[in-house]
């Protein structure tokens, strides 16, 4: 055990955070009382919010948001991509939409091979070859017509109107487009839109997106119909085949969105409704929870070195089962049930030595107890108790760095999220299975968790991040912050954070996630630490009071945490 920084220290201490930024104490959760929206762009979660002032639902907002964001955040916002929604609804449904990008019908498991055999290097990131077929539009429709109440004009009219007119950049605005520039400046339609006479955007010029505006207006139009058929289906066609991709007509034709059951498990009283296959991030999140819910996290104390220890272990053998088992359900049989058992989840507290660092290579499929077999995150709460939560993704920062001429429309590099082979890492270091290869029509294997956590039925928490593989252990530590060590949401979002993935070995840490004695002593127990990775952006939401168990704030019920890791976010309510 280690004598760890208490709480209280924490809270006085700066955080130093991986944008090189500095943060102060946490301030208090931003508090409403009828609603709240948190999203990583502070004009696209003042689109949400004046959904649901003008009588719109928790849906409306969300896919309003999530057409907003195609214009105001192009990094991850996205026509071009796809991804995940939670609902759970204030009757007590629970449901999930699985818009995630499906493989082209051409698609081959060795496409991005050489003649030796060796992955070609960028072959999966770069171009339009990266491209997958799109799904978000697919599923903003689908959520919209069975879950809203809107008609789709007035959803969609905000982010037309910012696309036409144009926003002015603020500061995280002109970073994001920044990043990005020198393989923007590479692609004419990109260059087009997102650099000014070539050069990278600063603070203080607008960006106006006419092309966007146009497509968006035939969506509002005609619906999914408007980006799947007609002149902006065709433009994406040709951009493909133009620029030796593989989508075609077919392809967008046989698009269509999956609801499914999401995952579920009980964590200490509390019940976690998370995204299934093809998500791992459910699954893994559960199992996770499962283990550690053995463990006396808060009697040993926040950050000492058994909790870490325990935590880290958990998600070593996690993310074992991960890359080993789990894939589109369509194309694999995900055990589910086993991987989410709570006496599988004792078999692996048997494995963890509670003295000593699991070795990542020795834990692996077929050996006991695991038996063979860039994105952006939004919560939304309305005040009649709907809770979504949306992780949607062009997958890398800018996706494949492609436009489709003449649609506005970035195009996502999700075909680098399958295994393009086995033993080979992918952009984020994961090292996958067989059950991730690359198939025509396959959607490949996704780490997004749009979480909703319930008690007594009715939402508490609503969760979720962008940052690739680290978004399971993103939203496991908010989890636990909250449950275990009764943070505020802002708190929960604020601490640094840690994340081990089983390959690589290492364990990342972001500054100040751990005291120095603390790293001393999981270093005599043979654990390896690397620095930070790229920040993200946690979305959340507290329902009933700032903390689990806390005192309500007068009439205030919704608590907001905006993650000050991109200077970009905001949380708002009315």
């Amino acid at each position: 055990m280690s004598t760890t920084l208490t709480r209280r220290s924490w809270f006085v201490c700066a955080l130093a955070l991986s944008m090189g930024g500095v943060q102060a104490a946490s301030p208090a959760p931003v508090a409403a009382e009828n609603g709240m929206v948190v999203t990583a762009q502070h004009l696209a979660t003042r689109v949400g919010v004046d959904v649901l002032k003008d009588g719109g639902n928790a849906v409306d907002a969300a896919v309003a948001v999530g057409y907003a964001l195609a214009v105001v955040y192009p990094a991850a916002g996205n026509l071009g991509g796809g991804g995940f929604m939670t609902l759970q609804l204030a009757d007590g449904r629970k449901t999930f939409l699985d818009f995630r990008e499906k493989a082209p019908l051409a698609a081959t498991a060795d496409m991005y091979l050489d003649a030796q055999g060796n992955v070609i290097p960028g072959a999966s990131t770069k171009g339009h070859r990266a491209v997958a077929v799109p799904g978000t539009v697919s599923g903003l429709e689908l959520a919209l017509a069975k879950y809203g109440t809107w008609k789709r004009a007035a959803v969609i009219e905000p982010a037309i109107r910012l696309a036409r007119e144009g926003y002015v950049l603020e500061q995280g605005d002109a970073d994001m487009l920044q990043v990005a520039a020198a393989d923007l400046r590479k692609d004419a339609p990109s260059a087009a839109i997102f650099l000014n006479h070539g050069e990278p955007f600063a603070i203080g010029q607008q960006l106006v997106q006419a092309d966007l505006a146009r497509t968006l207006k035939l969506i509002s139009e005609q619906g999914a119909a408007g980006f799947y058929q007609g002149p902006t289906a065709a433009a994406l066609v040709a951009a493909s085949q133009s620029g030796g991709g593989l989508i075609t007509q077919a392809d967008l034709d046989q698009y269509a969105t999956r609801e499914l059951q999401p995952v579920e498990c009980d964590y200490r009283g509390y019940r976690v409704v998370s995204a299934p296959p093809p998500s791992s991030g459910g699954v893994v999140i559960c199992e996770m929870l499962n283990v550690l819910e053995g463990y006396p996290l808060k009697e040993w104390g926040y950050r000492s070195a058994q909790s870490v220890h325990v935590q880290i272990e958990a998600m070593r053998h996690a993310y074992v089962d991960r890359n080993a088992y789990l894939g589109d359900p369509d194309f694999v049989t995900n055990p589910l049930e086993r991987l989410l058992d709570k006496t599988y989840a004792a078999k692996i507290r048997a494995a963890i030595d509670p003295a000593k660092a699991g070795v990542s290579q020795a834990i692996k499929p077929g050996v006991a107890p695991h038996e063979g077999s860039n994105t952006t995150h939004y919560s939304i709460v309305d005040r009649w108790g709907n809770a979504v939560a949306v992780t949607y993704t062009l997958n890398d920062w800018f996706g494949a760095r492609v436009t489709a001429a003449k649609t506005g429309v970035l195009l996502n590099n999700e075909m680098d999220d399958f295994t393009a082979k086995i033993g080979v890492p992918n952009l984020y270091g994961l090292i996958q299975g067989q059950a991730n290869a690359i198939a025509p029509g396959k959607r490949p294997l996704s780490s997004m968790s749009p979480t909703i956590v319930s008690k007594d039925g009715q939402p508490v928490l609503v969760v979720g991040t962008p940052g690739g593989s680290r978004i399971i252990t993103g939203v496991l530590h908010s989890i636990l912050n909250v449950i275990d060590y009764g943070m505020t949401v802002q708190e929960a979002v604020d601490m640094p954070r840690f994340h081990q993935q089983w390959m690589p070995a290492n364990t990342n840490v972001e500054t100040y996630a751990l005291s120095p004695d603390t790293r001393k002593l999981l270093e005599a127990m043979g654990h390896q630490f690397g620095g930070p990775q790229p920040a993200s952006h946690l979305a959340a939401i507290l329902v009933g009071a700032p903390s689990l168990g806390g005192k309500p704030v007068g009439k205030m019920r919704f608590f907001g945490a905006n993650d000050p890791r991109r200077n970009t976010g905001l949380a708002l309510g009315y």
